[in-house]
């Protein structure tokens, strides 16, 4: 919808020049298959579902009451899983208001924040929206993050690991080498895809006074619908980030989204069961795929990056568009001839594989 300027004369100047983050594409087509936005094809623990039963059960305060502003059930549920105390734990309205909060609190800073040049989207937006300066720092050729470019001055770093849209991971050692260079400012290691394959930076947050790690149980755990994030750090960044949550909104996570996630952070085998399910999934998908002639990045999330050399990329998505199936095309430069693919279930892959086969290659 466009406005006018007498329309807008209300906006403040801020607002008019933002320019949002544009989510996945949630389309209304019957039987559609939705492979653009990274959700999970399985769903959640069974107790999930009992666990929000159980709170509807009670509807006399289910509804009424405020939910605990702390969610501490659901902080030391996460503490337990993660094995950090629960004063190392922060929660939030899905991974992206805490990511918000991120950078309220730790990059408003003299100098700019680094980030790589292909990443999430939403860094950008953020930094816009709170007045933050920026320095995106370009992907080596195989699009790989190359942890000697976040050696120089800087306010603050963010880096997704494993990397969106491109899903390749570094290692802690080479997270280790940006956080011993940059001991004076923040480093954050977004994760929203580490338990498909990729080694958590959590590990590393005892000995690290400057690392955050923020995490979602929106991919792994298949609760998009819910939206529950989490931050894992040292007690003193964590204080920084319940100051901001404070100041802005002081009951973010209602009371099933805590319950339906202290259930999924409790079920811990039915967590590691579904994460090997995509994983399974995902090298066989790459493997039909690179059958049929396309080039895939090296994986570790629940997504594959993949181009075709013979064939351009948005061609591609809207010819599959067209019998119903949705990837996610990015039409930006350098990547403009991938199709990020989420990984469906068996038969949803093959389903993919099959209609390129028959009416797109």
């Amino acid at each position: 919808m466009t406005f006018t300027t007498e329309q807008m004369r209300f906006w403040s100047p801020e607002v008019r020049e933002l320019e949002p983050y544009v989510p996945g594409e949630q389309p209304k087509i019957q039987n559609l298959l939705k492979l653009n936005t990274n959700e999970n094809p399985y769903p959640p623990s069974p107790k999930v579902v009992e666990a929000v039963q159980a709170v509807l059960a009670n509807q006399a305060d289910a509804l009424r009451l405020y939910p605990d502003p702390d969610a501490t059930a659901l902080k030391q549920a996460i503490a337990n899983q993660q094995h950090v105390d629960i004063a190392q734990v922060f929660v939030g309205n899905g991974s992206d208001e805490v990511l918000a909060h991120i950078f309220k609190a730790f990059f408003i800073q003299k100098q700019p924040i680094l980030y790589p040049d292909i990443t999430y989207s939403f860094y950008p937006v953020y930094s816009q929206f709170f007045g933050i300066e920026t320095k995106q720092i370009p992907l080596n050729d195989k699009f790989e993050i190359n942890v000697a470019d976040y050696q120089q001055e800087n306010g603050g770093i963010i880096i997704t690991n494993p990397n969106a849209p491109t899903s390749i991971a570094l290692g802690l050692a080479e997270i280790e080498q940006v956080l011993q260079a940059n001991p004076d400012q923040v480093v954050v290691i977004d994760e929203a895809y580490v338990d498909f394959g990729a080694e958590s930076a959590v590990q590393l947050v005892h000995r690290y006074d400057n690392l955050v790690v923020c995490q979602t149980t929106s991919k792994s755990r298949s609760l998009a619908g819910l939206r529950v994030g989490f931050a894992i750090a040292q007690p003193h960044l964590i204080a920084a980030l319940e100051a901001v949550k404070n100041s802005f909104n002081s009951y973010p996570i209602d009371r099933f989204a805590i319950a339906a996630a202290v259930a999924s952070f409790e079920d811990q085998a039915y967590f590691v069961q579904q994460c090997q399910k995509v994983i399974e999934s995902r090298e066989l998908l790459v493997n039909d795929l690179t059958a049929l002639g396309f080039n895939i990045l090296p994986s570790k999330a629940n997504f594959i990056f993949a181009t075709h050399p013979q064939h351009d990329a948005g061609q591609l998505a809207q010819q599959l568009r067209e019998q119903g199936i949705i990837v996610r095309y990015f039409n930006k430069p350098r990547i403009n001839q991938f199709l990020r693919i989420t990984i469906g279930t068996d038969e949803q892959n093959q389903r993919l594989v099959e209609t390129l086969k028959t009416q797109t290659l």
